[in-house]
């Protein structure tokens, strides 16, 4: 049994199998999940979990090359996606919002939080630790 870092039986099997450039996305409540794309759904009721706090364990275990969010998210929520900023670095890519969906049907998973916040959606492309 895990003591720490992702205890989520599905999240942490889906991590240690992502290999490098597979993408996984973290997503609000509302965001569609395209046929064929798998969802692991940890919403319990409106903010919980909160993506912030998925996104943080997530990454004590993935390394991120890269990330991507919505141009949306920066326009509607610039202090929300500064609180993302502040947990990956460098700068990301954005995407309009349409176009962010349809880059979620190459998505190994989505994972989809409780948040409440329009457009709190990020693609994390795996790195390696080398």
């Amino acid at each position: 049994m895990k003591a720490s870092g992702i205890l989520h039986g599905d999240i942490s099997e889906l991590v240690a199998r992502l290999g490098h450039g597979d993408e996984i996305v973290i997503s609000d409540y509302g965001l569609p999940v395209p046929p064929g794309v798998t969802q692991i759904d940890l919403a319990v009721k409106t903010g919980v979990p909160s993506f912030l706090d998925v996104l943080e364990t997530v990454l004590s275990e993935l390394v991120v090359e890269h990330w991507v969010v919505a141009t949306e998210l920066h326009d509607t929520h610039p202090d929300f996606l500064a609180k993302i900023q502040h947990l990956l670095k460098p700068f990301p890519e954005f995407l309009a919002h349409e176009d962010f969906k349809k880059r979620c049907k190459q998505a190994k998973a989505i994972i989809r939080t409780g948040e409440w916040t329009p457009y709190a959606n990020v693609i994390l492309r795996a790195g390696v630790p080398f």
